[in-house]
């Protein structure tokens, strides 16, 4: 089984540490723990299943995951790369 690579854009790191920074201040460690798990399957499996999500509504060269009722995940896929580009709140006016 072919695998992809995974980059992360500076944008999706960003917003990465940001939202494990609200978690923690609105939560536990044990919550932000826990998204962070559901963040790194995703991506073990967005290795193997470049398709895994479904095309973004407002954007279709971009596919988005919802990783919990909150947040998304937004990704590229750009020849053999995952190109993380960002997460953000669901429930935000947002791009994606």
């Amino acid at each position: 089984m072919k695998e992809y690579l995974i980059s992360w854009s500076p944008l999706a790191e960003e917003t990465y540490l940001k939202t494990l920074s609200q978690i923690l201040d609105r939560w536990t460690i044990k919550e932000t723990e826990d998204f962070e798990a559901k963040v790194e399957s995703l991506i073990e499996k967005l290795k193997t299943q470049k398709r895994l999500c479904p095309p973004s509504n407002k954007q279709k060269s971009l596919r988005r995951c919802v990783i919990t009722p909150q947040t998304s995940l937004v990704y590229q896929i750009k020849d053999n790369t995952i190109e993380l580009v960002a997460f953000f709140d669901n429930r935000s006016e947002h791009f994606y």
